[in-house]
């Protein structure tokens, strides 16, 4: 090709070969465009045809060639910007070719060659910023290690420190007996810490901490969650179950024996047949005036108590719920400490346990079932904090309506869908570790002439990671939120704290169970393996979304708590009065249903932290109202509220949803604003705003729908959440190793330096 005119063809020669594989439309299509160019003599169509034969592909030799003359022409002119310019300078600016000007951008169209795309791939891109993106942390790890950690620092790197001795190495066997006696062994070298102990009062040998206590319920889940769960069954569910619902005489006797695991027991309220329906339980504990003693008794077999941790092993006694039966009549569920084996572990009289066998996850925890055949309990062993039976027999309550004292009595045991949603945190927290160090050193493809880039470079690795991160770091201040509160409780707070735990359990373990599917697809191949854990916390953390309620059942309860308190309101309101309680400390929403706000897109707009939080607000009332007066119109039709509400209950998820993602939202804002180290407050304040634009995008629908934003507006958010995530990505390695977990409670090779 010494003819420089004929060098405009080196290009489409390069690209139709460069795959090693000259197609049949590619041939006939570079056959018909030389025959057809008049300009061309005969004999150099012959030679331009015998570079495009397919029985003789050119060689190594000659495509290497072919990339080298346009390398150069690349170098010497680098801002050509498509192939046809870059065919012009190989020609030498010919006239010829300048006169076929529309006949070649022709055949780029007919070889589905895209100008711009394809001179990138004989530019050498070595040098892109995406490829040189890398980790530049821009914050103090340990800072905000410690802004996390907070009051309960302490004790969390004493929790850290246990973990991490050689006896906490995990249990790899398969054999689910094998596994249980490992956890059961734990367990016991926690106790001996005092740690199982932790929030019971210094009087019984406790450490009278409970927010230490859910601090130690969540650092132990970056370890076993089969540990996680027995310690909470043990030490919350058995412990604060006497400690809850007892009195003195229960806590002189027992709490100090639990503390130290020296009597471990079981929390028996599930039945077979009455999952989240502790009202429709049908054991029962009928009272007998003669020697002043329960029998306790299961009716049927559907009605034993089923999914019992450390019924099936290792319980020596359990709280049962059951319904009083006095003289005939039914005195609603109550609470009755119940023996079910012997120091020697020998079943008692009267007990039948079965095993719940092999589970998805959590075998190192002996679920069993337990059956009661008329098996008689002192009068001393019904837990009668908020219900007894006088020495005339008769019942007693401080609380006389049934309803109340049912509630009271199940709100003491909010604690546990407190530790459960933290537990899921941790290990939403170690799927995140694992996948983003791993993608921060996970390598593949990259710009020609380059070396492959890191996968956390590419933008939709980080849109599948970053936005999980942020969310992750929300809950994390709303938990701390909902601990807090529920500390310091009064009993008029109470309605609202239980929804407000029921709620965040059902968010958090919702997300984490999201979380840790997109970390193991992040993750490919080495996600499938087991030794990289995330199969582990997969599915361990399955049964978070079911046990301590079911997730869907306790949105239900939020959304019932928030419409009693819209209904306080409600009842006397017209149209009106419905408008203003949506708009109600929205600060711009009126504002921003204008047409020039509902599509306003620029950058200092979408950021601002006033406009996320009044978002929030707006879509929440907005869904409430909604809620309460298609309600109020279903009733006022004629239909039982009862029939009412389950027409409406999809709504209802909507009403919870919406109520919680605002509460995430103002904690984590909140938070921040308490932040002074100020490297910290910066990076806490982009992984806010992100929370924020991606719970946005994700509802986009029902923000267009109701007129609060136009296309435009959505459209920006998007492009806002994909930079928000660019942006954090240099700091992404940074805010996992913030959660300073051990490296060999990760364990996990792919994450590990």
């Amino acid at each position: 090709m010494e003819n420089s005119k004929l060098k405009a063809f080196i290009p489409f020669f390069y690209l139709v070969w460069s795959d090693d594989l000259l197609s049949q439309k590619e041939f006939v299509t570079l056959q018909e465009f030389i025959g057809s160019q008049r300009w061309i003599s005969e004999k150099e169509q012959e030679f331009l045809l015998s570079k495009v034969a397919i029985s003789v592909p050119p060689s190594r030799a000659q495509l290497a060639e072919w990339k080298g003359e346009i390398d150069t022409v690349i170098h010497n002119h680098p801002l050509l910007k498509s192939i046809f310019e870059v065919s012009m300078a190989l020609a030498e600016n010919d006239s010829f070719i300048k006169d076929h000007t529309a006949d070649f951008l022709q055949l780029e169209n007919d070889l589905g060659i895209l100008g711009e795309e394809a001179i990138g791939n004989f530019k050498n891109r070595s040098k892109t910023f995406t490829s040189n993106y890398q980790s530049a942390p821009t914050f103090e790890i340990e800072k905000l290690t410690q802004i996390l950690d907070g009051k309960q620092s302490v004790i969390i790197k004493k929790v850290k420190t246990v973990i991490s001795r050689p006896e906490f190495a995990y249990e790899n066997s398969t054999d689910t007996a094998v596994y249980r006696e490992k956890v059961y062994g734990w367990c016991k070298i926690l106790a001996d810490e005092n740690l199982g102990n932790m929030a019971y009062p210094k009087k019984y040998g406790g450490g009278e901490n409970i927010a230490d206590y859910f601090a130690i319920m969540e650092t132990l889940s970056y370890h076993d969650l089969s540990l996680v769960i027995k310690f909470g069954v043990q030490f919350g569910l058995w412990g604060m179950s006497i400690q809850s619902l007892g009195t003195e005489k229960h806590y002189s006797k027992y709490l100090k024996d639990i503390g130290s695991l020296q009597l471990p027991g079981c929390f028996a309220m599930t039945e077979t047949n009455h999952g989240s329906n502790v009202k429709g339980l049908e054991t029962t504990a009928k009272y007998n005036h003669n020697d002043q003693t329960f029998t306790i008794h299961t009716p049927h077999e559907k009605a034993q108590k089923e999914y019992i941790g450390n019924a099936a092993v290792h319980g020596q006694m359990a709280t049962v719920f059951a319904k009083l039966v006095i003289d005939g009549i039914d005195y609603g569920v109550n609470a009755f400490i119940v023996p079910i084996r012997d120091k020697n572990s020998k079943i008692l009289e009267g007990i039948t346990i079965g095993d719940c066998g092999l589970k998805m996850g959590l075998n190192g925890v002996d679920n069993g079932t337990i059956r009661f055949e008329n098996v008689v309990i002192p009068k001393e062993n019904m837990l009668d904090r908020f219900a007894s039976v006088n020495e005339e027999g008769k019942f007693e309550s401080p609380i006389p309506s049934d309803n109340r004292r049912f509630f009271t009595m199940l709100g003491t045991l909010v604690g546990g869908r407190i530790g459960i949603p933290r537990s899921a945190l941790a290990a939403a927290k170690s799927g995140l570790t694992i996948a983003i160090q791993y993608s921060d050193k996970r390598r593949q493809f990259g710009p020609e002439g380059g070396s492959e880039v890191p996968i956390l470079n590419y933008r939709m690795h980080q849109r599948r990671l970053i936005p999980l991160l942020a969310k992750t770091y929300a809950i994390h201040f709303a938990l701390q939120y909902v601990t807090n509160r529920y500390i310091a409780r009064t009993e008029s707070e109470m309605p609202e704290i239980e929804a407000l735990a029921a709620g965040m359990k059902a968010y958090s373990t919702w997300s984490t169970t999201g979380v840790l599917q997109e970390c193991r697809e992040a993750c490919g191949g080495k996600g499938y393996l087991s030794e990289n854990r995330i199969d582990a916390l997969k599915n361990d953390t399955e049964i978070y979304t079911t046990f301590e309620g079911d997730n869907t059942v306790l949105m239900q309860l939020v959304a019932k708590n928030r419409l009693s308190e819209f209904r306080k309101a409600f009842g006397e309101m017209d149209a009106m009065g419905i408008i203003n309680y949506v708009f109600e400390n929205a600060k711009t929403a009126i504002s921003e249903k204008n047409p020039i706000v509902t599509r306003k897109t620029e950058e200092t707009h979408l950021l601002d932290y006033e406009f996320h939080l009044s978002a929030f607000q707006y879509r929440e009332k907005t869904i409430l109202a909604s809620a309460a007066k298609r309600l109020k119109k279903l009733i006022d039709g004629g239909l039982e509220p009862y029939d009412a509400f389950n027409v409406v209950q999809h709504q209802m998820i909507d009403v919870a949803e919406a109520y919680l993602e605002r509460i995430v939202l103002e904690q984590f804002q909140k938070a921040i604003e308490a932040i002074e180290d100020k490297k910290s407050k910066e990076i806490m304040t982009q992984l806010c705003k992100l929370y924020a634009l991606s719970q946005m995008e994700k509802n986009k629908g029902w923000y267009l729908e109701d007129g609060y934003m136009e296309a435009a507006k959505t459209k920006a958010i998007r492009k806002m959440v994909n930079q928000l995530c660019w942006e954090i990505r240099p700091d992404a390695v940074s805010l996992v190793k913030a959660f300073d977990i051990p490296d060999s409670c990760l364990a996990a090779p792919i994450a590990l330096d």
